[in-house]
Order: C-alpha cells, then structure tokens, then sequence
C-alpha cells in the first residue's frame, strides 16, 4: 500500500479502490486506474463498471470500422462521469502509435480511431479495453480524498486490470494490499 505524504510522489500507474463508505454512488467498489496525476489535477479510469448498452462490435460499425473476429473479447467500461462520449483504450505496453501515452513499463493509453481499426483487424495490443468517459479530479482534490479515507491506492499489474471477472475486482485490490474487508473503517482517524 502507498501511504501519502505531503512530499509523495504522484499516483499514475496505481489503482484507487474505493473505501466501503465512499459516499459518492457513482464510485462505490469502484476500481480506478490513474493515467497522470500532477499539481494541476488527476484523471482516471474506472476499469470495473461494465456499459451493457453497448458492444464494441456495435461500436465500430457506428464507427464505420468493420468489426474484426477480436473485437467480441474486449470489454466496454463506463470509465467516470466525466465527457462519457469520449473514448479511450486503456492496453498493455506492447502497441505504442501516435497519441499513446505510456503511463508505466506494463500499460499505455491511446484515444484514437487508429487503435480502434488495428483492434478490430487484430493488429492491437495483446490486451485492451474499451473505456468511455472518466473520473477527474482538480488540483490537489485527488489528494485530499486519499487523505479523508475515501480511497486506498495500490501498485496497478496488468492481470488486476484487465481481469474479466469485474464484480471481484474490487475485492482482488483490496486483497492485493492484505486487507481484510471486515476490518476497514469508512471515517479517517488523524492525530
């Protein structure tokens, strides 16, 4: 587990999984992968709340892009409440184009129709997933919430992220830290 300190480095490349008590609905058991988080703000993505309003084959032909044998085993996820007509491909680090942002050694994230078309002629990256809208957070907010015992971070790995089994998700981060539900608390304790 990360603990936060007023000189820590920033937390792009972990997860933020919600504390029980989080007190926003849109973000109970949420499993949040951070792309960058700096002084002037944080963004993520919620990477286990499943669209079941829309496939990614149905996706691409609204998109006039033929849907490829591969594109029914990619998952669409409602990443945040945040610009949710816009579009993301959070995948492993093997495919980097233009417009990729490597956030660490094992995921990147690319938010063009290029990645759409080599996902759906099977020329993508060996894992991915589709994800529409996220979570953002504004100078120093992300933080504050860490500190008000709103989220547990935790190093992301690649099997938690693109683990097909999203109503364990949550429970397979917490158990990534040690931690057993029945002992976490939803008030913070300060001295």
């Amino acid at each position: 587990m990360t603990i936060l300190t007023s000189d820590t480095s920033y937390f792009a490349g972990h997860l933020l999984v919600a504390m029980p008590g989080m007190p926003d609905p849109r973000f109970s058991k949420a499993v949040i992968y951070i792309c960058s988080h700096t002084k002037d703000g944080a963004m993520g993505l919620v990477i286990n709340q499943p669209m079941d309003e829309i496939s990614l084959p149905e996706l691409l032909k609204q998109l006039d892009i033929a849907p490829g044998e591969h594109a029914n085993d990619i998952s669409v996820q409602l990443g945040g409440p945040v610009e949710q007509g816009r579009g993301f491909v959070l995948h492993s680090s093997d495919y980097v184009h233009e417009g990729t942002l490597v956030v660490d050694n094992q995921l990147a994230l690319t938010g063009t129709m290029e990645i759409l078309k080599d996902i759906a002629d099977g020329s993508g990256p060996q894992k991915s997933m589709l994800i529409l809208g996220y979570a953002g957070w504004g100078p120093g907010q992300l933080d504050a919430e860490i500190l008000d015992n709103g989220w547990l971070t935790v190093e992301a790995d690649a099997d938690l992220v693109f683990d097909h089994d999203l109503d364990a998700k949550w429970q397979h981060a917490l158990g990534k830290l040690g931690i057993d539900l029945s002992l976490l608390s939803d008030t913070a304790g300060h001295a």
